[in-house]
């Protein structure tokens, strides 16, 4: 069953569908009238629906059942430092919401080479990759802040850096911090920002003896509480 994405479906019998997803199902997928298709919301319910009219600019569609699934447990909260090259964050933002990842969290920093975002366009990723993935809960993507913002919204969390000093696994922290882990830009965390996180109560983690680029530590830092979860 093909499935699609409408954060606006709900109970009432018959649904119409966003011109873009219309034209999706229509004109791309060659679907029809009668054809039965799956809708998510995003937020832990699957329609199964039946096309009752299959237009391309406004699918109709009528709800035959709601099915509603468990909201992921625990949370994966990323913070991460967003790539110079765009294609390198959206190569995170997929393959995270294919593991499971529910939340995340793009920050500026003192060495940030990247200070402004088509959030629209990261969005439009997720939506994709849940809906590839057969996820029913769409990760929460916040809007970009600076790095003093994120602190002071979550004061509790990990942080993953490339600076000497005292350092343990992931795993020890695993069911002890309520927040996200952090992964800096390209050119890491300044001194000064991990002593700031560090000073907050943040704890300060590994993810190898490898340096890591930018999304693969934050896909890694994602796989490792992924894993960790299902222990």
């Amino acid at each position: 069953m093909r499935l699609f994405f409408d954060s606006n479906i709900n109970m009432s019998g018959t649904h119409s569908m966003s011109a873009e997803e219309s034209k999706h199902i229509i004109r791309v997928l060659r679907m029809n009238t009668g054809d039965t298709i799956g809708i998510l919301d995003g937020t832990g319910n699957q329609f199964i629906c039946e096309i009752t009219e299959a237009n391309p600019k406004e699918c109709i569609v009528s709800i035959k059942e709601k099915q509603v699934f468990p909201k992921p447990n625990p949370s994966i909260h990323i913070a991460v430092g967003p790539t110079k090259q765009m294609d390198r964050l959206e190569w995170f933002l997929e393959k995270a919401t294919e593991i499971g990842i529910t939340e995340i969290t793009l920050f500026t920093s003192n060495n940030s080479e990247r200070i402004k975002l088509n959030e629209e366009r990261l969005q439009k990723k997720l939506i994709s990759a849940m809906k590839q993935s057969k996820r029913y809960y769409l990760p929460k993507l916040n809007a970009l802040v600076s790095f003093e913002e994120l602190l002071k919204k979550h004061p509790f969390g990990l942080i993953a850096h490339c600076s000497e000093g005292q350092k343990e696994g992931i795993v020890k922290y695993n069911n002890a911090v309520n927040g996200p882990v952090l992964i800096g830009p390209e050119g890491d965390f300044s001194e000064q920002e991990i002593q700031m996180a560090l000073d907050q109560g943040y704890k300060a983690i590994t993810l190898g003896d490898n340096r890591l680029r930018t999304e693969t530590a934050a896909l890694y830092a994602c796989m490792q509480l992924k894993f960790l979860s299902e222990l």
